[in-house]
C-alpha cells in the first residue's frame, strides 16, 4: 500500500521530527510506544478486536446517549490512532463507518502490520494529516456522530490539540446529536484549561466527566446538543450497550457525571 501525506503533513514533517515507532509485549498484550516507556495503545494478541486499556473503553460512552438501533448507519471518526483500538471495535464490533486521522506514517504502517488493522475500504478509512487541518475540510461539516480525541506525543503528557479553536473545529464536524470523547490527564495541569476551552465551545451542560482511572485518564464527554438524561434512564442505556457490546457501562455510572457534579471530585484527586 503507498502512502501519500497531505502537504500540510509534509510540511509538519519538516518542521518537527516524528517520534519513533515500537511495540513490546508483556504475556498475552502487545503495547505501542512512540520512542518512549509511555504506552501509547495496546492489543490483546487472542482478541485483536475488542479494546484492553480502561480509558480507552470509557471512550466508548457516547453508546449511553444514542439509539442502539442506528449504530450501524453512524460515523465515528478517531483522531490519533494509536494502536487502532477504537478504530477497529467501531469499524469490526459496531458495523460503523469509520474514519481515523494519524499524522504518523509509521504508526499506521505499525497498526497494520501489527495490530490487525484492516485495509480501507468503502466502511474504513484512515487518513493521514494533522488533525487540525482535516477537520476544517468542508467534506467533514456536521458529518461526524462520534469523534473520539487521544492525541498526546511520545512522552504522554499534556494534549498535543486542547485550544478553544480546536474544539470549535471538533464542534463543527458533528452531527446534530453528535458527541466527541476525549482523553484528558486528570494530574496534568493543562486539564482544567482543557475543560475551560471545552466549556466554552459546548457550554457546561453539554460536558460529562469519568473520574480518572489509577493511571490518572480523565475521560471527557461533550455533546453537541446537551443530553442529561435521570439516572434510571442512564441505568437503562447503560444495561442495554453491556448486554449488547460486553462494555462494563452499568459500572461506569459510578464514575461518570455531568461536569459540574464531577468537577470538584476531580479536582480533588488531581490534587492528590
Amino acid at each position: 500500500m503507498s502512502i501519500k501525506l497531505s502537504k500540510s503533513t509534509a510540511r509538519e514533517a519538516k518542521a518537527v521530527t516524528l517520534p519513533q515507532v515500537n511495540f513490546s509485549e508483556d504475556g498475552e498484550v502487545r503495547y505501542l510506544h512512540l520512542g518512549s516507556e509511555w504506552v501509547q495503545g495496546s492489543m490483546w494478541l487472542d482478541k485483536p478486536y475488542e479494546i484492553e486499556l480502561d480509558y480507552v473503553r470509557r471512550m466508548m460512552a457516547w453508546l449511553l446517549f444514542v439509539d442502539l438501533a442506528t449504530v450501524g448507519d453512524l460515523h465515528a471518526m478517531q483522531l490519533g490512532l494509536g494502536s487502532a483500538a477504537l478504530t477497529k471495535y467501531c469499524y469490526k464490533k459496531l458495523g460503523m463507518l469509520t474514519t481515523a486521522v494519524e499524522i504518523n506514517p509509521e504508526v499506521l504502517a505499525v497498526c497494520r502490520h501489527w495490530f490487525k488493522l484492516p485495509p480501507n475500504d468503502e466502511r474504513l478509512n484512515v487518513v493521514l494529516g494533522d488533525a487540525q487541518d482535516v477537520l476544517k475540510a468542508p467534506e467533514w461539516r456536521h458529518a461526524i456522530d462520534a469523534l473520539q480525541v487521544d492525541l498526546y506525543d511520545h512522552e504522554a503528557a499534556g494534549p498535543v490539540l486542547d485550544s478553544a479553536d480546536f474544539y470549535a473545529s471538533c464542534r463543527d464536524v458533528l452531527s446534530d446529536n453528535g458527541i466527541m470523547t476525549v482523553n484528558l490527564f486528570g494530574r496534568h495541569a493543562s486539564f482544567n484549561v482543557s475543560m475551560q476551552n471545552m466549556a466554552q465551545v459546548f457550554g457546561e451542560d453539554a460536558l460529562w466527566a469519568f473520574t480518572p482511572t489509577r493511571e490518572g485518564n480523565c475521560v471527557v464527554l461533550a455533546q453537541a446538543r446537551p443530553d442529561q438524561p435521570d439516572r434510571l434512564t442512564l441505568l437503562a442505556r447503560a444495561q442495554a450497550v453491556e448486554a449488547r457490546f460486553k462494555l462494563p457501562c452499568v459500572k461506569w455510572l459510578k464514575m461518570l457525571k455531568p461536569w459540574r457534579d464531577a468537577e470538584t471530585l476531580i479536582n480533588v484527586n488531581a490534587n492528590r
